[in-house]
């Protein structure tokens, strides 16, 4: 390209050398531009919502489905009459069910929140403690 047209093409994309129609055809091309830029993000949000919730709605349909053999487990207190040698730990074992509790120690922690007494408390030959227990059987 000669210098004589690089310098005329740099005219023509001078805006100071343009033609009221000129400037108001590229501000028609900018203002659409913006609105389909601005359409394919209102669509891109909206499309992912719709993604969203349905992966949702799926997810929680299947987590709340129930097997046909499930058999639910309520749960209830009873009292306990500590004999001698019996300690937290033996009482807890007793009656510990593993697929309510973490561990043992979750199970005696409960125990003790109920009976308001600390895990080293020692018991005396007697007394009584409330002690969770589940059962299938509704009372």
């Amino acid at each position: 390209m000669s210098e004589a047209m690089a310098i005329a093409a740099g005219l023509y994309n001078n805006p100071r050398y343009f033609s009221a129609s000129e400037v108001r055809i590229r501000n028609n091309k900018s203002r659409r531009q913006k609105i389909v830029r601005r359409q394919y993000a209102v669509l891109t949000l909206v499309l992912s919502i719709i993604l969203f919730l349905a992966i949702f709605n799926v997810y929680s349909l299947r987590s709340a489905a129930q097997s046909e053999n499930y058999t639910p487990e309520y749960k209830y207190y009873k009292s306990m009459t500590v004999h001698s040698g019996d300690s937290l730990w033996s009482i807890a074992s007793e009656t510990f069910s593993p697929d309510h509790y973490k561990d043992v120690d979750a199970y005696i922690s409960e125990i003790c929140k109920i009976n308001s007494i600390n895990s080293d408390s020692v018991l005396y030959s007697g007394e009584s403690l409330v002690v969770p227990y589940y059962s299938t059987e509704y009372k």
